[in-house]
């Protein structure tokens, strides 16, 4: 069933109606690929995607708020989804979409010619927003944090005591520590801290929104980690600069220059 009749103008809202999606991707791994890809746009709520037969290549993507949904409608229309461009519109409303996960939708013709004889719709109570409320964001905690040393309270002890306590301390000797200094600009990227379900299919999808980009190769042994190749330094650059802190679920990507 299609979500809009031909010619039938639907004005802006927060979700977008995704169809021409390919049909072989389980629903699982559709809904996290397309939650990848729209959330640079904004928060989003919820992705909708159902394994029922007139669903098929199908998707809603529910947004927090209404500028979201219309920058990803207008940079996202066409772009190649798991090798099928996805066609993109605003979805009829936020009600008829939960209706339809929930198996109680009703098309209009047939509520309005309800309403007409005398009956009364129950509104719906579900809304995104409120289901959303809920929800908190996970935020990463300081890195590299460590509490402070406190030895001994200086005017209570003597200085026996706190020679015996400075002993205990690691000599370092002539090797202080010293960070790592990162790696010169390059063509590739290393990227960091991502979901250890994320596969290829996601970043490509993800990195190749923007020119010159080669290859993604993922480290089985170690997830969470991958490295993206462009032609050139200015292209990994640009795609570093836009990605950079991106998240995938709750995860921000981390993207520095890959080491050579």
């Amino acid at each position: 069933m299609a979500e809009i009749s031909q010619g039938e103008e639907v004005p802006p809202n927060m979700t977008l109606y995704i169809n021409n999606l390919n049909e072989k991707i389980k629903i699982d791994q559709l809904k996290k690929s397309l939650h990848a890809v729209f959330s640079q746009f904004g928060k989003i709520l919820d992705v909708l995607a159902f394994k029922t037969l007139k669903h098929k290549g199908q998707a809603w993507v529910i947004f927090e708020g209404v500028n979201s949904a219309t920058n990803a409608l207008r940079r996202m229309q066409g772009f190649p989804f798991y090798d099928k461009e996805m066609r993109i519109q605003y979805a009829k409303t936020k009600s008829d979409i939960i209706a339809k996960a929930d198996g109680t939708f009703v098309p209009r013709e047939k509520r309005k010619r309800h309403e007409d004889k005398g009956g009364k719709k129950r509104k719906e109570q579900l809304d995104p927003n409120q289901a959303a409320a809920g929800l908190n964001p996970a935020y990463p905690g300081a890195y590299g944090a460590t509490p402070p040393l406190t030895l001994l309270n200086l005017a209570t002890v003597s200085s026996v005591q706190i020679a015996q306590k400075l002993s205990q301390i690691p000599y370092l000797g002539a090797r202080p520590i010293v960070p790592e200094a990162p790696a010169p600009p390059n063509n590739i990227l290393f990227v960091q801290n991502l979901p250890h379900d994320t596969t290829t299919m996601m970043l490509q999808m993800l990195f190749n929104q923007y020119p010159g980009l080669k290859d993604v190769r993922m480290v089985e042994t170690k997830p969470g980690i991958a490295f993206v190749e462009y032609e050139n330094e200015m292209q990994s650059t640009v795609a570093m600069q836009a990605l950079q802190g991106f998240k995938i679920q709750q995860n921000q990507m981390l993207i520095t220059y890959a080491k050579k």
